[in-house]
């Protein structure tokens, strides 16, 4: 077996010759991967200041930023622009302690806490009077754990026929976010024999997660 040197050595260097190296190595007699050197001493700093906030281990809003958040949201104010302002007042984004998909997953979980029973109500009503008119409607709603609606999928009877007959290619896509929810609106989309777009499907989401794509 080669030694912890050998082994670093392998490794592609950076610009101030730095001897931190983590190499690792499959066995084929156990058939599992194992760590073969390790060393931790580096020569450098591991980061700087201005680019501590871009760290995903860094970033978080503090609970008085999420105030401010909130109530920059409340008075019209755009994800840009609160982020602007919050900027300032801080003396820059380096000192904000997060990136703008932080903030913009913040007002996301937010309105979606926040949404009033009667909107999902009336949605859920929504759903079963087309049920009622169409049996071969099909609707479907994920929940989380704390028993939120999180995700709503719907298909009527024509797009389902349209999927049969038409469905050899599917796109799907979740661009669309032209709802006050700020929720995502998601279509399977594809084209018939005459190349025209048909849909084949289209769901509410509430994240672009893996779990909520499945």
């Amino acid at each position: 077996m080669r030694n912890e040197n050998a082994v670093c050595s392998k490794i592609k260097l950076t610009r101030t010759k730095c001897k931190a190296c983590l190499g690792v190595r499959f066995s084929r007699e156990t058939k599992k991967w194992f760590v073969a050197a390790f060393s931790e001493v580096h020569n450098h700093k591991l980061h700087v200041a201005e680019v501590t906030h871009m760290m995903l281990s860094q970033r978080r809003l503090t609970p008085i930023q999420k105030i401010n958040a909130s109530i920059a949201a409340d008075s019209g104010l755009s994800l840009k622009a609160s982020l602007d302002l919050m900027s300032a007042q801080v003396g820059g984004k380096e000192n904000l302690g997060f990136t703008n998909e932080e903030l913009k997953w913040y007002l996301r979980t937010r309105r979606q806490r926040d949404m009033e029973y009667g909107c999902l109500g009336g949605l859920m009503k929504y759903l079963q009077d087309k049920k009622g008119e169409d049996p071969t409607f099909y609707y479907a709603v994920q929940m989380d754990c704390t028993e939120h609606i999180t995700n709503i999928f719907w298909a009527d009877g024509r797009m389902i026929n349209d999927y049969a007959n038409f469905g050899d290619v599917v796109s799907f896509d979740t661009t669309f976010r032209t709802n006050k929810e700020s929720r995502l609106f998601g279509c399977f989309v594809g084209f018939n024999h005459f190349r025209q777009t048909v849909v084949y499907g289209a769901a509410l989401m509430y994240d672009e997660t893996i779990p909520s794509f499945e």
